[in-house]
């Protein structure tokens, strides 16, 4: 999922909730799990989700669970962005935190996979095979292993375009190559529009855009996804000659006009988006909800063409989910909880906040992100996970840092690969091994 700068834990001094507890983990069980109680009980599940569209599902699975089943209590707890991961692992420490908490996958599974239980002899077989991308939550990215994560959704990086404004402009088609991009920012530029808008509105995660988004095509328009675990072990430097091209090429929109020039301190892309100004955005999935509402059917999906060649790959990913802390009193219960995400009410509590439900075979009655599913179910395109959940914290805090800036002009793309280099040399060798750790 999108993602905050990772923070070095630290001892945390704020008031942390302690799972309630008033049932046992014996007793009757209920429809969904084996062994959850049938006494009263309280869990309490933490998430970082402020007002966005995951809120809006976690409450709508919350409410629909409860409703099923009376004698369980969840209490939702909000808790800030910025910090949630320091909170979390304080307390683990003192194992005074949430029964069920919000994690990201990938990578971000597995640094925190301390104080999280793994899933696999909790949830029955049959019900965790209805489940895509589990791999991306196991030990060594092999869903044999068992998940710790249950995905709460399938979560999209991609471009949105306003159908209007191509027409407008006279672009016929969406582009596929950086060619046609550049072609079609052109015409979109002498029709008075912002062709491609950045900013830091919408997904906040600092004083600058997310470039992590955009980084994911640009590698998935040089590599194929087998070679993406070579930029986790260094068979493929950061800095390397191909890395350079494609990041100048990025680097050019900016200098081409093909994007806002205050790509850097812009906070309201979004409504430039949405009201027109500006005819394509990279975003995510989060937002689709709030794109279709404000714009009905003149917004489209549309895969960034970060490539010399039509693009075929396609960021399609579990982003974060649910995880049971291993202190959890009530882990049946629990996972009672975690199985019905997979039934027709869960998958219908999460389709109607406007997210994909990440199930076999599921769809979305979201016309956009239809359209998002069609691209690998029904067009051939490759399914990549997003790259900043299987590239080293350190390596995604750098271009975090780093690469609003090569954007923006005020940095060259060979000293900011540079710099993502220098992190990837500084981790720990098991940090850079040949396995995912």
């Amino acid at each position: 999922m999108r993602k905050l700068t990772l923070m070095a834990v630290a001892a945390a001094s704020a008031v942390v909730l302690a799972a309630c507890s008033s049932g046992g983990g014996s007793g009757t069980a209920s429809p969904d799990a084996s062994g959850a109680s049938a006494a009263p009980v309280t869990l309490t599940l933490w998430h970082n989700y402020g007002t966005e569209q995951n809120a809006t599902a976690t409450q709508n699975l919350v409410k629909a669970y409860e409703a099923a089943h009376p004698n369980v209590t969840i209490n939702l707890v909000s808790q800030p962005g910025d910090n949630y991961f320091s909170l979390l692992q304080a307390a683990a420490v003192s194992q005074s935190g949430p029964d069920l908490a919000v994690m990201w996958t990938g990578l971000f599974t597995l640094q925190y996979k301390s104080f999280l239980t793994n899933l696999k002899d909790l949830i029955p077989a049959d019900t965790l095979s209805k489940v895509q991308g589990l791999e991306w939550t196991a030990d060594g990215f092999n869903k044999d292993n068992g998940p710790y994560v249950m995905p709460l959704e399938k979560q999209f990086y991609i471009g949105f375009y306003n159908k209007a404004d191509f027409t407008k402009a006279g672009v016929a088609t969406v582009p596929t190559t950086w060619d046609e991009l550049g072609a079609a920012c052109t015409k979109l530029k002498a029709a008075g529009f912002t062709p491609l808008v950045y900013g830091n509105g919408g997904q906040a995660l600092g004083a600058e855009f997310y470039p992590w988004y955009d980084s994911s095509y640009l590698m998935i328009g040089k590599y194929s996804v087998d070679q993406w675990k070579d930029l986790y072990n260094g068979k493929i430097a950061w800095n390397s000659p191909e890395n350079i091209a494609q990041f100048t090429k990025w680097a050019n929109l900016e200098k081409s006009g093909c994007t806002n020039t205050d790509i850097l301190t812009k906070t309201n892309n979004l409504d430039d988006f949405t009201s027109g100004k500006a005819a394509m955005i990279i975003d995510g999935t989060w937002d689709t909800q709030k794109f279709t509402d404000a714009m009905k059917d003149n917004v489209a999906a549309f895969v960034p063409p970060f490539s010399d060649t039509p693009i075929k790959g396609v960021v399609e990913y579990p982003g974060d989910g649910f995880g049971i802390t291993s202190y959890s009193q009530h882990q049946k219960e629990a996972a009672d909880f975690l199985a019905f995400m997979t039934s027709d009410a869960g998958v219908k509590a999460i389709n109607d906040a406007g997210l994909i439900p990440d199930i076999n075979g599921a769809t979305t009655t979201n016309p956009v992100n239809q359209q998002m599913l069609d691209f690998a179910e029904n067009q051939g395109f490759t399914r990549y996970p997003m790259l900043d959940n299987v590239v080293q914290g350190d390596v995604v805090d750098a271009g975090s840092k780093v690469l609003p800036s090569v954007l923006a002009g005020k940095t060259s793309p060979t000293d900011g690969l540079n710099q993502l280099n220098t992190a990837w040399q500084n981790l720990s060798p098991d940090k850079r091994g040949a396995d995912y750790s």
